[in-house]
């Protein structure tokens, strides 16, 4: 956490969802969500990957909210597969962007969820960014992007995913001609690139 952060209690499906938000400096550009990886295999909403994308936002004059799933940290309730994590989600965005710009985000299992509230959230409002790093599509379903968000939507995966193959993500995005970003020799985590995810995603977000 840096000085802008906070921390937030929320009020999720299962009861209370401890999040945190970075302000940027100056007039917000809107509000961004940020989900994290699977939280059986120890994701929560501070790991790297999440932190990157919050920093990109937060760069780029966006507010940055995440968010610890069901039974994760001071959140309550129990892991539900992604199904509960998404009204979650819906929940989140409910109480801490109820109007204006909004941006969606997810890293791994947190772009499945996000995925999925994205597509809720298509009927009722207006998005303006999203963005999915290392989208778990290998293991999960995760929902097509509706094309009128096909050019606010960056993609990322790293060449050398090990937990996600670039392969399954291919086979996801290939019907919907949807563009993905491969990061050469990249990983699930990206050590020792989490410079240059950043940098994608600004670009992205300057656009």
């Amino acid at each position: 956490m840096n000085a802008q952060t906070q921390k937030l209690t929320l009020q999720g499906e299962a009861g209370l969802i401890e999040a945190l938000r970075d302000e940027p400096e100056g007039v917000s550009r809107g509000v961004a969500i940020v989900a994290h990886p699977h939280p059986l295999f120890g994701g929560t909403m501070d790991n790297k990957v999440v932190q990157t994308l919050v920093r990109a936002f937060v760069q780029c004059g966006w507010t940055a909210v995440r968010f610890n799933f069901r039974g994760v940290g001071a959140s309550a309730g129990e892991h539900d597969a992604g199904t509960g994590e998404a009204r979650d989600m819906l929940r989140v965005v409910a109480q801490v962007a109820p109007e204006g710009a909004l941006a969606i985000a997810g890293f791994s299992f947190g772009s499945f969820v996000a995925s999925h509230a994205l597509a809720e959230l298509c009927a009722t409002r207006q998005i303006d960014k999203v963005v999915f790093v290392g989208t778990a599509a290998q293991r999960f379903t995760v929902a097509p992007v509706h094309p009128d968000w096909h050019d606010k939507t960056l993609v990322v995966h790293g060449e050398q995913d090990d937990t996600v193959s670039l392969a399954s993500v291919m086979d996801w995005a290939r019907p919907q001609s949807l563009p993905v970003t491969v990061v050469p020799g990249g990983g699930h985590f990206f050590h020792g690139q989490l410079p240059l995810l950043k940098n994608l995603v600004v670009r992205h977000l300057q656009t």
